[in-house]
């Protein structure tokens, strides 16, 4: 098979086990697994409106699967899914998005934690799920997650994460959580660059980038090697400003030998203009005015080969 022909579907999620008795089922797993992607992709949040989605696109989902029984209803839905392994799916399913995320130079994966919501149980204690996921900006696709029984636990789930990734040649940011020695190795090892965030969980780097840059504003980058670029975003009654200066002649770093591939250093300026017809400014609310340089919009890592 041509390597850049599309793969079928059942190709992808033929190894995946069969839960139901033998002989007893009225409907081709593939026909399941097939109709609930699709009505995932078009919107459907639940059982009952994947087989509503089902039923509506029966003659189109006709021309290329069997439909011994016509459309499953969302209770054999909803059964099949309880009861097949989410490992041996997860994987297919990976495999498959992979076979139409066509890997590239300088794509950005960004990875990030969330927290589902009404996720929790209050009275059996069951805590919140949270999530970390990676997501191909340029695709609009999700390219992996890996459920964390709390938001701490992101440090250890993000190189596992990593590890079933294909990230050859792209660009992977992570917020602070994730500005860790282990997991900057393991973007590197995967032959990616990546962007982590700069905060107080780095103490003394942090105090460092943050040093600098403010003594080089105060001295408008005298004798200092730097590129700059300014971004205008005018959207929904107000312009945002962001001003992004970096550096890449950090010798003078202490500790930079402890993180694979450290080339250059950021920093982000972000002005917000609020009605900018009466010319109001004011800067994010998240912060005071005395932290505007200092920590935010955060000095970034950037990693380049």
């Amino acid at each position: 098979m041509d390597k850049n022909s599309p793969v079928k579907l059942s190709e992808h999620f033929s190894i995946v086990t069969d839960p139901r008795v033998v002989g007893r089922s009225d409907h081709k797993l593939i026909d399941i697994i097939t109709i609930a992607l699709c009505g995932i992709i078009s919107g459907a949040n639940n059982w009952p409106e994947i087989e509503a989605y089902g039923k509506a696109k029966y003659e189109w989902l006709k021309k290329f699967l069997e439909l011994p029984c016509g459309i499953p209803t969302h209770h054999t839905f909803r059964r099949f899914f309880i009861a097949v392994c989410t490992e041996e799916l997860e994987n297919c399913f990976l495999n498959w998005v992979r076979t139409v995320f066509n890997t590239s130079k300088s794509k950005v994966v960004p990875i990030d934690g969330k927290t589902l919501r009404r996720s929790h149980d209050r009275a059996s204690g069951k805590s919140a799920i949270h999530m970390v996921n990676a997501w191909c900006v340029e695709n609009g696709i999700s390219l992996g997650q890996i459920k964390t029984s709390e938001k701490s636990n992101e440090i250890t789930a993000i190189p596992e994460l990593i590890k079933i990734l294909e990230l050859s040649g792209c660009i992977v940011t992570i917020d602070a959580m994730g500005t860790q020695t282990k997991i900057a190795e393991a973007i590197i090892d995967k032959g990616a660059d990546y962007v982590l965030a700069l905060k107080g969980n780095q103490g003394n780097l942090n105090d460092q980038v943050t040093l600098f840059f403010e003594d080089a504003r105060e001295n408008d980058f005298k004798d200092i090697s730097f590129d700059s670029h300014t971004t205008i975003d005018p959207d929904h009654g107000r312009i945002e400003t962001r001003k992004y200066t970096t550096v890449s002649e950090i010798d003078w770093l202490q500790g930079k030998e402890n993180w694979s591939g450290l080339k250059t250093i950021i920093m982000v300026e972000f002005e917000r203009d609020i009605n900018p017809s009466f010319r109001i400014k004011k800067i994010t609310p998240i912060i005071t005015v005395s932290y505007f340089f200092k920590i935010f919009i955060m000095a970034l890592l950037l990693f380049i080969f």
